[in-house]
């Protein structure tokens, strides 16, 4: 056992390195990110086979949290062992919370036509990657009557109703809707076969100890909070109930978010959203918007300790999850019943995604015919030439500040 510990260290620093490549050079979302892994550790490293790669993405697909960071994570883990997975999940994440942190210290000195106009670009290329995700989740998540209904239900429960509790209310009625109505299909359109073993070495009591301690935090981190344990646990709270309640990753995040920083006066629409925008022109998973988000929050720990809290809350439950699953996932994936249930929460998860398009994103930012166009060529160029997030991003922000030049 100890002597394996050198070896596992050895192996660790190997996984830090090809994920900080990774890190530094994964653009494109969550789906670009799981091909970037699977040339990286199937086609070039043989670090697993391709059936043992593809049990792991339907796993990490499957659980609330951000799936191409669980999937990272998981490849370091089964590589060389916790330190490896905790290599793996530094490597990948922390480039792009450096870069959005650079960013949040940057944007409360870009002021005149320069600075307004690039954070209204930026809001605008907010607008045309949400709608591209929308347009893309509908067309994958809602392929049939049944689901694109759920989505539709999920978009009017939350036009109808403010209450913080609407987007948990939505996803609930999506997998009671999902239990009901999508037996025989599965989150990608037809319940996959179970594949054969997969070999993932992680023990049972070490699963039951990652799900008891996802519970626990749930549960009682806001029950602290409201004891008045301290604005850290509030701060930290927030976070990790946002990456634990959300199913799809990537931008389904964001309506989360919003809630939890927006609503509370912890930050402001605008930052928000030019953060956001921000964040889709960095590479690594979109949920290091949380560094930002906790960098510039007022009243409450910002800053360094508020990025720090920020950043681990929304990445610590969808790992602990993982841990959880990973012992349990090939009797699990066979069950009708769960494929059905997922069916109809990432239905729903579309609608919550399509009310937030609305609110706050668009109303945040497209005030005039031209906001518009500049949002709708975006949008055009993401899903119809298929330029680059980083490209789409560099326009907007150019035009938005063309548009505050000129009109200055």
């Amino acid at each position: 056992m100890d002597a394996s510990r050198p070896a596992q260290a050895t192996n660790a620093l190997g996984v830090l390195a090809v994920f900080l490549k990774l890190g530094l050079t994964s653009f494109g979302g969550p789906v670009a990110h799981i091909g970037y892994f699977r040339r990286e550790f199937v086609e070039r490293r043989r670090w697993l086979d391709d059936a043992t790669f593809t049990d792991l993405v339907g796993l990490c697909q499957f659980l609330p949290g951000p799936a191409s960071s669980q999937v990272g994570f998981s490849i370091g883990l089964l590589r060389a062992g916790w330190l490896g997975g905790l290599a793996a999940w530094c490597g990948f994440t922390l480039p792009s919370v450096v870069l959005l942190i650079a960013f949040a210290m940057l944007a409360p000195t870009l002021g005149g036509p320069f600075g307004d106009g690039l954070i209204h670009g930026l809001k605008l290329v907010a607008v045309a990657v949400v709608a591209q995700a929308v347009w893309d989740m509908a067309r994958r998540l809602c392929p049939d009557l049944r689901r694109a209904g759920i989505a539709l239900a999920a978009i009017v429960l939350l036009s109808l109703t403010a209450s913080v509790y609407a987007q948990l209310i939505a996803i609930a009625l999506g997998a009671v809707l999902g239990l009901a109505l999508c037996r025989g299909t599965s989150a990608t359109g037809v319940i996959a076969a179970p594949g054969q073993h997969t070999g993932f070495r992680i023990s049972r009591s070490a699963g039951a100890i990652a799900l008891a301690l996802f519970g626990v935090l749930l549960l009682g981190l806001p029950a602290l909070s409201q004891a008045g344990a301290g604005d850290a646990v509030r701060v930290f709270d927030a976070f990790y109930r946002s990456g634990a309640l959300v199913f799809g990753g990537g931008h389904v995040v964001l309506p989360l978010l919003q809630e939890q920083t927006v609503a509370t006066g912890w930050v402001t629409s605008s930052d928000f959203l030019a953060g956001y925008g921000a964040a889709q022109a960095v590479p690594g998973p979109l949920f290091t918007f949380a560094a930002f988000l906790g960098w510039m929050m007022r009243g409450v720990p910002n800053h360094l300790g508020g990025a720090v809290l920020a950043t681990v809350g929304i990445f610590l439950p969808g790992l602990l999850l993982v841990v959880a699953a990973l012992p349990y996932w090939q009797a699990l994936r066979a069950r009708e019943s769960m494929a059905a249930l997922l069916a109809g929460v990432n239905a729903a998860v579309v609608g919550v995604l399509a009310a937030a398009l609305y609110s706050p994103v668009w109303t945040s930012a497209v005030h005039a015919p031209l906001d518009f166009a500049i949002a709708a060529v975006g949008f055009c160029l993401l899903t119809r030439w298929k330029l680059p997030p980083l490209a789409v991003v560099a326009l907007c922000a150019v035009a938005g500040i063309a548009q505050a030049t000129l009109l200055h």
